[in-house]
């Protein structure tokens, strides 16, 4: 296997380039992309590998409780764990601007702890009875455990900040959750009215997906004592990730594999995203009024939902929608570029491309 020459390319070091893993090789504004093909979770998590088995151990034990009912519910959520990406970016965030220490778990444990609670009370909220293809809290115990269970995993994450004085990353997490709140609120309040432009869009996206990144990688940064100008450019990193992000999930109600979200899901709750905001604004009267009353009106009718996909599709919706989500990716990368090169910072680097190709 025959390997190029190290490349200099600012703010990534020397890389040593396999020109069999490499699919795409594009310059934008200066900033040289490289997107290696398949990227695994495995991989990119090797620099954090010891630190996320330990994480994985101390968040169980976290979990415990002397209520029989608790404690077995405490279990069915640990063993449902997703791809545990938030305490990816914690511990590579802390990596990438200090030395990972004891607060860089507890930052982990809260944000995790936090960030469940509100899933918890979500599916309540949502009467959702599936959660990442399991059965949710609700479904299986009913509202009143599933909202008390919620509560539980909220004060557990607050104590465990008080007792260990870690108040710098309380706040931060408090005020993600705050976001988190706000934003699914406007969301509900816009989904009546069905009035969001793209400002309104961004903001939503913003407040219910990327202030939990940017909260996982100002909380890295804080753990390791990171200045407060460090600590703002990785909560703006993950702030825009966040939106590159929620962009990805978006654009999956508009694609055809099979990914866990059913096809057009978002157009039958209602949900205005930039695909369809931005064709809108394309659309001539007549048309973006037969439109609106569709998603009024026949939001659970299929072949109606197929029809508002389609005109999303033929007014160019997926190509913005994309060309935006690139914007934020690579607005992100820029950010990092001022970091000393290293093994955490290259897989911080890898996860951002992983959180923008995935497929589900």
């Amino acid at each position: 296997m025959q390997f190029v020459p190290k490349h200099k390319i600012e703010g990534w070091g020397d890389l040593t380039i396999n020109p069999d893993e490499i699919t795409i090789l594009k310059a934008i504004h200066g900033i040289v992309i490289l997107c290696r093909m398949p990227l695994r979770l495995e991989d990119i998590k090797a620099p954090i590998d010891r630190e996320m088995d330990e994480f994985e151990q101390k968040f169980r034990d976290s979990m415990k409780t002397r209520v029989m009912l608790l404690d077995r519910i405490m279990n069915y959520i640990v063993k449902r764990k997703g791809k545990q990406m938030r305490p990816m970016f914690v511990f590579l965030s802390a990596g990438t601007t200090g030395q990972i220490n004891e607060a860089t778990y507890r930052g982990a444990a809260l944000i995790e702890l936090l960030h469940t609670a509100t899933l918890v009370h979500d599916d309540v909220v949502d009467d959702a009875n599936y959660r990442r293809g399991f059965f949710s809290i609700n479904a299986l115990w009913k509202n009143k455990v599933a909202v008390l269970v919620g509560d539980f995993l909220l004060s557990k994450g607050l104590l465990l900040s008080v007792e260990n004085k870690d108040y710098h990353l309380l706040n931060i997490v408090s005020n993600a959750v705050r976001e988190m709140s706000e934003g699914e609120l406007l969301q509900m309040e816009k989904a009546r009215r069905l009035d969001i432009t793209e400002e309104v869009y961004y903001e939503i996206i913003r407040q219910k997906t990327a202030s939990l990144i940017a909260s996982c990688c100002a909380v890295g940064a804080s753990s390791v004592n990171a200045s407060d100008d460090v600590v703002q450019t990785l909560r703006l990193f993950g702030e825009k990730i966040g939106m590159a992000f929620q962009m990805k999930d978006d654009l999956f109600d508009y694609g055809e594999a099979e990914i866990g979200k059913p096809l057009g899901i978002d157009i039958k709750e209602k949900k205005m995203t930039l695909p369809l905001i931005y064709a809108l604004g394309k659309a001539g009267w007549l048309e973006k009024r037969r439109i609106m009353s569709i998603i009024r009106n026949d939001s659970e009718n299929h072949k109606k939902v197929m029809e508002v996909l389609s005109f999303v599709k033929q007014s160019g919706g997926i190509e913005y929608a994309n060309e935006v989500m690139s914007r934020y990716h690579l607005d992100a990368l820029k950010l990092l570029a001022s970091f000393p090169d290293s093994d955490y910072k290259k897989s911080l680097i890898q996860l951002v491309q992983f959180t923008i190709e995935r497929v589900k």
